[in-house]
């Protein structure tokens, strides 16, 4: 008993020097807060979703879901490479003064978006473009019109609203979060926490 008891005190001892030496070699700044006369340390840390498993009645309505899990996974990454490249396009833009070396950059820009992104975007289906369109609205703030509108004038854009027509989607869509469009949204917050890794595309 007494060899459990000094190996107990020393292993003690030991985690006690690690954590005295611990100490003088980090320290932690953090934010402070006054309750009651008390000064409290304040962290700021991140927002965690916490999301239910879905249940589905039938399967079929599972299957629906995975494949709009799949389109979602599919379109998403467009959505934001496209909010990149028109905010950068933007700053761009507002480099020139004259309208003239707006409109040759406006030409060089399609011309490598059109060299990008062609191939990959022929290979949506009908569904996936219409997320895409929904998505880009949700990442840009914008619509897919509205976009084309204020690039490349209202000409552009009505004749691009009407191809999309033809294939039954409408480039003036705008995402709703929280009414048509709930089922995407909690699967762009679900996709960005780590889940549906393993629904292949």
């Amino acid at each position: 008993m007494k060899h459990i008891a000094f190996i107990v005190v020393l292993m003690l001892s030991f985690m006690a020097d690690v954590v005295a030496q611990n100490r003088q070699h980090s320290v932690i700044i953090t934010e402070g807060i006054i309750v009651d006369g008390d000064t409290l340390p304040h962290v700021r840390i991140s927002e965690v979703r916490c999301m239910a498993r879905r249940a589905f009645k039938t399967r079929r309505a599972q299957e629906r879901y995975t494949k709009l899990v799949r389109n979602v996974r599919k379109a998403l990454p467009y959505a934001r490479m496209a909010a990149v490249r028109l905010k950068a396009i933007e700053d761009t833009l507002n480099t020139f003064s004259r309208s003239k070396e707006r409109d040759e950059y406006m030409k060089k820009a399609e011309k490598q978006l059109f060299a990008e992104f062609e191939k990959p975007l022929k290979h949506l289906t009908v569904s996936q473009g219409r997320i895409l369109i929904k998505l880009i609205d949700r990442e840009t703030g914008n619509t897919s019109f509205e976009l084309i509108k204020s690039l490349r004038g209202r000409f552009s854009a009505f004749l691009w609203q009407g191809v999309a027509r033809l294939f039954g989607s409408n480039l003036k869509s705008e995402y709703d979060a929280e009414g048509d469009d709930k089922a995407i949204e909690h699967i762009v917050h679900a996709i960005d926490s780590g889940a549906y890794d393993d629904i292949p595309l």
